[in-house]
């Protein structure tokens, strides 16, 4: 297996990497990642750079293609699965963390002790709408915290506000609404999602704690 950590988790938000790869060690899980890991090319697509999109995603590809892939980014995850398939013509076997990690749980390779911390799930728009997988983060929570679920959420749920290159173009904009979200979490504790870059543009305003999925499960890891 392959651990494409992504851009977000690998440079700026490590701790979700590390958390990651923690979590794959203490299971057991075989893996290796790209030293020299470049860009999905989520990015340069979501903002219209189509060519320099394609060119991007070629040199992953190449170091890719015959991996099974592990990512912590819902970007990555909806780039590698539905847009390599249709602009590069290739399926690529590919897993989200939530949905490996679920795995994990239910095969009993991870046992996860109860936390106190009353939680809310972040829907992001990347794996909820774009890919419809809104039930692994939401088992695993439900596995070892009180989730309490925001009015908007699924299809509903919504957005960080940094998506789109929102965040680049309008980050007046990008702010209001992560503040709009994140009175959505109402007293919840935590707010869980399973997207860096929704970390990263939550986290902006500087209120309630945001977490990744990754990093919950360790909390909660029993050794």
């Amino acid at each position: 297996m392959m651990y494409f950590r992504g851009c977000v988790a690998r440079e700026k938000l490590d701790k979700i990497s590390k958390s990651t790869e923690e979590i794959l060690k203490h299971a057991g899980i075989d893996y290796k990642i790209i030293e020299d890991e470049s860009c999905c090319g989520s990015f340069l697509l979501r903002t219209g750079f189509l060519q320099d999109a394609e060119e991007v995603m070629q040199k992953t590809l190449d170091k890719i293609k015959d991996e099974k892939i592990l990512t912590s980014c819902a970007g990555c995850y909806r780039t590698f699965k539905k847009d390599y398939r249709e602009i590069m013509g290739v399926e690529l076997d590919v897993i989200h963390t939530s949905q490996f990690f679920n795995e994990l749980i239910e095969d009993g390779k991870i046992e996860l002790e109860p936390l106190s911390e009353k939680v809310t799930y972040h829907d992001p728009c990347h794996l909820g709408r774009h890919m419809e997988e809104y039930d692994a983060p939401r088992e695993i929570l439900n596995k070892t915290t009180e989730l309490v679920e925001m009015e908007r959420n699924r299809e509903n749920a919504r957005c960080c506000g940094a998506g789109a290159g929102v965040k680049s173009a309008y980050p007046e904009i990008t702010e209001e609404i992560a503040k709009m979200r994140v009175k959505d979490a109402g007293d919840a504790e935590i707010i869980v999602t399973t997207c860096p870059f929704c970390i990263l543009n939550l986290s902006s305003i500087n209120s309630t704690k945001i977490m990744d999925i990754s990093e919950i499960i360790l909390k909660a890891l029993k050794k």
